[in-house]
């Protein structure tokens, strides 16, 4: 995936959770998807179809989490529930959609958000998508958002079609 189309998905996550929970999330890390990527307790993965196809992942320890549901449905809780699960799928659909609007040239579909729940959990992409990981932290806790496109062949010409990225090729992203 090429590094320009990673800054919608850090500029989504940072705007959604700036706007939507009233708290700041910082960059601490980029790399390219690997078995190493972090997975927290609570994952949710939306699904991007159109003329591209992948997937945007947002992974919350359990303090944000947490934290999620006492900001968006008032209330506090100090167990993994289905109002936990369906407060992280929201937020990920809202990082998504956000995401999706920057960039509209691909005409992309949102699929609903899954959520997995559990540690030791790890996901894997279709081979055609080099995801990008950036590992995120704020003042409730550490975060990952995994995202991945892929042009779809068909009307696509090679101008379009994303470079994959090395590890030391991830300057020019958003901070």
């Amino acid at each position: 995936m090429d590094v320009k189309y990673i800054n919608p998905f850090i500029q989504a996550a940072c705007d959604v959770f700036g706007t939507m929970l009233g708290t700041r999330i910082r960059r601490k890390a980029l790399a390219l998807k690997d078995m190493g990527c972090p997975t927290f307790d609570v994952t949710a993965i939306v699904g991007l179809s159109g003329r591209a196809s992948g997937s945007v992942v947002l992974s919350v320890s359990r303090p944000v989490a947490f934290r999620i549901v006492e900001t968006l449905l008032g209330y506090q809780t100090t167990e993994i529930n289905a109002d936990v699960a369906d407060a992280v799928g929201e937020l990920a659909n809202m990082i998504a959609g956000a995401a999706k609007a920057k960039l509209e040239h691909y005409e992309l579909s949102l699929g609903l958000p899954n959520v997995i729940v559990g540690r030791n959990h790890t996901l894997f992409f279709p081979t055609s998508v080099r995801p990008i990981c950036i590992l995120f932290d704020c003042d409730w806790g550490p975060l990952a958002i995994e995202a991945g496109l892929a042009c779809s062949t068909a009307g696509t010409s090679s101008a379009e079609t994303p470079a994959t990225v090395s590890n030391a090729s991830v300057q020019g992203v958003a901070p």
